[in-house]
């Protein structure tokens, strides 16, 4: 049963993809005249000729329809996500009704589950038409437009339950009672689009923000706007017009290569919204607006293919989750039926016994449409080193996809000041044989935080968030200055980069070290299948008093001359100290970790190693660690 209890900690698992830093501003410095825009023809002229007439026509259409039937009759994939789709619609009718219950400054998880439970009862609904669904999705949108408000004070709450009564509308196309369709088109006029109009015309932050608010709130309210489009055609049209017009200082954040700067978590949040509302557009308008050819955005997939590490855990840079769910990802397979690329369509786990799926994406009734529209045209080959810029610029090394060694490495720029951004400029994940040496310690849950009155959205150089270990420099495998923060607006860039047979990858984070080094720059080398070469080179300043290399595991360590040897899984790792043998790697217990509040992670360490500024001669340095795997099982 769905309880408070239950709704917190439904809550507590999908908060690390909600929130955005506060004082992150634009991350990607594009001029208001030279940003690519999408096709906006949108007027109640407009609206009035081309909206389709007929429902359904928010994802599903007649098209749309006919062909997801057809593939109900013959695709293994498509009748097994269905299977599971009617499992969760099943559950969801043992569930009580939702009730405005508001965590922290939140109802987004009254929202998700209202979108959820509207994507399963409502797919089930267009295939089977049974009574017994069409009543129950009838008394959800009774109880949730009977609330006061959507709370409109944080609009992704606004967005995802307008989206979740749009779907309801829609999909069971008139034949809910006409009290309630009447009772959920005021709901969506006046507690969902018109409070996100002011009442002097201003527009919400974001409407027009660089962050995944702009592509939930923006999808959202062009789903409103299309449910209630032939009773208020005015309202509709300026509002998808506003949203047409303000989507791009999103997606513009994906370029140049496809990396979406928040991380793989919230790739799948926003993209997953942006992926929805091209559905959306194209199902009622016949268009996307220019959607999927947006520059970087398809590139984008690309991206998410790989920041899946062997082990199954992301590259979870930023306030991103550390491992991935079981289920495929419905996002990706979008990108698979825009471009029939087998790459991006997760065959194998869309064919996991429905049984087994437990709870689905609140997405997937209406991903069910492009899983149906797949038609595999070719495989992409996924790039063994890869490197993509913007505002959280990254590169990849891996070892493709029959290694035996299962090698993947992770390596970053960025700065603090980015949207979900942690102080982690020049840090790096590795893995190797299914085994994370070196690790991200991830996100940790919001309100946990904000419940105690932690500031964690302050963005500034000595704001509270930094003193956490998942958010600042001390928590990342990078370089430490005079044990200090690193410079929270420093940008660090790739400046050069190699994907010869030995990939290689530099790093500035000069801008990273202001006031700290003169110069600093950190190069990555794969010089073998089983090793990774991390070298600095580091000029010192009259400010330079400590600088300290350092890593973060949860391996066991043992000191040995010259290095150390971690042990885990039944493995080793040999960390060789080339530049600095003399000097003895130290290590320190982060478990527990420094504060009440950090993020706690069984076994973790960082390994130090630490060079005085006295010790370095004319000013310059270079300090170059190995880490070298073996390629053997020790016996247990």
């Amino acid at each position: 049963m769905i309880t408070k209890m239950n709704l917190l900690v439904s809550l507590l698992c999908f908060l690390t993809l909600t929130t955005t830093l506060a004082t992150a501003g634009t991350n990607t410095s594009f001029p208001e005249e030279e940003l690519p825009k999408l096709d906006n023809p949108m007027s109640v002229q407009y609206l009035k000729k081309n909206l389709r007439k007929s429902q359904p026509r928010l994802v599903l259409n007649a098209a749309t329809e006919r062909n997801l039937k057809n593939k109900l009759k013959t695709d293994p994939v498509v009748q097994n996500m269905y299977k599971a789709i009617q499992l969760n619609a099943e559950r969801i009718q043992q569930e009580p009704f939702l009730e405005r219950i508001k965590i922290g400054r939140r109802l987004l998880s009254v929202s998700r589950e209202m979108l959820y439970r509207m994507n399963m009862l409502g797919m089930v609904y267009r295939i089977d038409k049974d009574p017994k669904v069409l009543k129950r999705i009838n008394d959800e949108v009774v109880a949730v437009c009977n609330f006061s408000d959507w709370n409109p004070s944080h609009f992704l709450d606004v967005a995802e339950m307008s989206m979740a009564v749009a779907i309801a509308l829609d999909w069971t196309a008139g034949k809910l009672p006409k009290p309630t369709i009447e009772l959920a088109k005021t709901a969506i006029i006046e507690k969902g689009i018109k409070p996100s109009w002011s009442e002097n015309g201003k527009n919400p932050w974001w409407a027009y923000g660089t962050n995944n608010w702009n592509q939930v709130c923006n999808g959202g309210m062009i789903a409103a706007s299309i449910a209630i489009a032939d009773e208020e055609p005015e309202l509709a049209a300026k509002t998808i017009w506003r949203a047409l017009d303000g989507l791009p200082h999103a997606l513009v954040e994906y370029g140049p290569d496809g990396v979406y700067p928040e991380g793989a978590s919230y790739w799948g949040y926003g993209t997953g919204f942006s992926v929805i509302t091209a559905a959306m557009l194209e199902s009622a308008f016949n268009t996307d607006f220019g959607h999927f050819e947006y520059p970087a955005f398809k590139k984008s997939a690309l991206y998410k293919v790989l920041m899946i590490a062997p082990s199954g855990w992301y590259y979870n840079f930023a306030d991103c989750s550390s491992q991935r769910s079981e289920q495929g990802d419905i996002t990706l397979a979008w990108f698979a039926a825009k471009t029939g690329n087998k790459t991006f369509f997760e065959r194998e786990r869309f064919l996991t016994p429905a049984e087994k799926m437990g709870r689905l994406s609140r997405l997937t009734g209406a991903a069910l449409v492009w899983l149906a529209q797949f038609e595999e045209t070719g495989k992409e080959k996924v790039p063994t080193a890869w490197k993509g810029g913007g505002a959280n610029p990254i590169v990849v090394f891996s070892g493709g996809e029959n290694d035996p060694h299962q090698y993947y490495f992770g390596g970053k720029g960025g700065r603090g000041a980015v949207n979900h951004g942690n102080m982690d400029g020049g840090s790096f994940v590795f893995e190797l044989n299914g085994v994370r040496w070196v690790i991200d310690p991830g996100n940790q849950s919001y309100y946990d935080l904000e419940k105690t009155g932690f500031d964690l959205w302050g963005g500034c150089q000595e704001c509270e968030r930094w003193t956490l270990l998942t958010k600042n420099n001390f928590g990342h495998s990078t370089l430490t200055v005079n044990d200090k923060l690193h410079i929270v607006k420093g940008l660090a860039t790739i400046v050069d980069f190699k994907e010869e047979e030995i990939p290689e990858a530099t790093i500035d984070l000069t801008p990273t070290f202001e006031g700290q080094l003169k110069s600093a720059r950190r190069r990555f080398l794969k010089d073998s299948g089983t090793s990774l070469v991390i070298e600095d080179y580091i000029e010192t300043s009259d400010e330079t008093k400590l600088v300290t290399w350092q890593m973060l595991t949860t391996a066991d360590v043992e000191i040995v001359d010259g290095g150390a040897i971690l042990k885990q899984d039944g493995q080793t790792l040999n960390l060789e100290n080339l530049s600095h043998p003399e000097l003895m790697v130290s290590v320190v217990s982060l478990d527990p970790a420094p504060l009440k509040l950090d993020r706690q992670i069984e076994g973790l360490k960082r390994l130090e190693i630490r060079i005085p500024a006295w010790t370095i001669e004319d000013g310059k340095e270079t300090i170059k660690v190995r880490l070298a795997g073996n390629c053997y099982v020790e016996n247990e």
